[in-house]
């Protein structure tokens, strides 16, 4: 077994106190995970301050130099990366799972690299000169979720130290192991403090956002606890980011051939066995199809194998935790025991590990807890509809609004009924997919602020404007 410690001034920090870190496969424990406390919670951010100042004044050229050798060193160590998201969180080696986590990471990481934000002249004449300038904003708490841990905290961190902050980052005690790693990685390249990490839970998070050293909160997660996150920050005016859940809606058109888009439409609901923001959680269908799309999506999710994510010829893995796993199975058990239909799945194994079938439920209703709650796990209600501005107000009634999609024979068609989603992004004919240089965020509760290209990199600075008069 591994042995990983905590990043806290460029040095390793071990703890005396653990926890154990299980593989949501087989419930055996991968390592145990030193844990933190808010004594340490000060000592990261008194290392992050100490370090901002000289990181926020070095030349812009030497911090895109860091960042590349950070992609370098991901790549490098691309297998054991890789290998530990599996073993922690349970996604697979197979198809998009931790293989394209790992790909990913080092890619959004070349890309921030090469982003800059660029100074704006508003006047200059015979009066004055006034520009625009972005100024790092500080130290930045970077708070990631367990779902895809080295993807997440690479969006949260390097926008940040590409604009001269410093970052303390506290993952998941679900999936702490590919952070700490990460971390690790990056202090063999980045001046001691610019990146520190710290393990614990709601203790050591709390301590960490009302900590009054702390500019910037970066936050993924659920819409509760980043109304959490938000409440501590108000406490000091922090800034902050917030990407929070989606529930979001698909509508298939009437009259679309389907086939050609099962592919698609499958990895839309179960990418990561479904346990992803921004996937497709409730699929509305024209009444006219209801039957014909449920068979054929049923029977194509059916082919799917689920099974440890170790294995290459498995395409699904488990749930990542039982917590989660506990919360899906109420949920299809609500959905049945109210009426509705499961087509496929529904069944927990009894064998070892976190395991749910990839489960389609049909005659679902929108009053369900399955339709108006985020599942976040592999399961997909099909609720009927007459009309489609019936059931664009149907998607749009939640307060919720991360990602939506339409899915049609004319995208054009299906573009114009999806510019009326009430969501982040509206996809057309795909659901979930994300590309580095399109601004991501949610509208209503699904949070506050963008990730990704010129905006994201925004989001981790102030506004100063200097305004001189000749």
């Amino acid at each position: 077994m591994s042995h990983y410690a905590l990043t806290i001034g460029g040095k390793a920090v071990t703890t005396p106190k653990t926890f154990d870190v299980l593989n949501p496969a087989d419930e055996t424990v991968v390592a145990a995970c030193p844990e933190g406390t808010p004594a340490l919670v000060d000592e990261a951010v008194s290392s992050a301050r100490r370090a901002l100042s000289s990181w926020a004044a070095l030349p812009d050229s030497e911090r895109v130099s860091k960042l590349l050798a950070i992609a370098d060193a991901i790549e490098k160590h691309h297998t054991e990366l890789s290998e530990l998201v599996t073993r922690e969180q349970g996604k697979t080696q197979s198809g998009p799972g931790a293989n394209l986590e790992v790909g990913g990471a080092a890619a959004w990481t070349r890309v921030t690299a090469g982003l800059s934000i660029v100074e704006e002249t508003i006047q200059d004449d015979e009066s004055g000169k006034i520009v625009v300038r972005r100024k790092p904003v500080g130290v930045v708490a970077s708070i990631t979720p367990w779902n895809w841990p080295l993807m997440i905290a690479v969006w949260h961190v390097m926008p940040a130290i590409r604009v001269g902050c410093t970052v303390v980052i506290k993952p998941s005690p679900f999936t702490p192991l590919s952070t700490l790693r990460l971390v690790e990685l990056m202090n063999q390249i980045l001046p001691p403090g610019v990146i520190n990490s710290v393990t614990g839970g709601v203790e050591v998070g709390n301590h960490l956002t009302n900590h009054p050293g702390i500019d910037k909160i970066v936050f993924t997660g659920s819409i509760a606890t980043g109304k959490k996150v938000m409440g501590s920050a108000a406490q000091h005016l922090k800034r902050v980011t917030l990407e929070l859940g989606g529930n979001d809606a698909g509508i298939v058109l009437p009259g679309t051939n389907i086939e050609p888009l099962l592919e698609k439409l499958f990895w839309g609901c179960f990418i990561n066995a479904g346990q992803t923001c921004a996937a497709l959680k409730r699929l509305y269908v024209h009444q006219d199809q209801y039957d014909e799309i449920v068979k054929k999506f049923s029977e194509y999710v059916a082919k799917m194998p689920v099974g440890d994510g170790l294995d290459p010829k498995n395409l699904i893995g488990p749930v990542s935790n039982k917590m989660q796993l506990d919360k899906v199975a109420a949920y299809v058990d609500d959905a049945r025991a109210r009426g509705a239909t499961i087509v496929t799945g529904g069944v927990r194994p009894k064998s070892p590990g976190f395991f749910y079938p990839l489960t389609v439920i049909a005659d679902a209703a929108d009053d369900m807890r399955v339709v108006k709650e985020e599942q976040f796990g592999p399961v997909i209600p099909i609720v009927k509809y007459k009309t489609v501005d019936e059931a664009i107000g149907r998607a749009n009634a939640l307060d919720v609004g991360l990602g939506g999609s339409v899915w049609g024979n004319d995208p054009q068609e299906a573009a114009r009924y999806a510019s009326r989603l009430e969501c982040g992004t509206a996809w057309v004919n795909q659901h979930g997919t994300l590309h580095p240089m399109a601004p991501f965020g949610g509208v209503k509760c699904s949070g506050i602020g963008v990730e990704f290209n010129i905006d994201g990199l925004k989001e981790y600075t102030t506004v100063q404007v200097v305004n001189v008069a000749l």
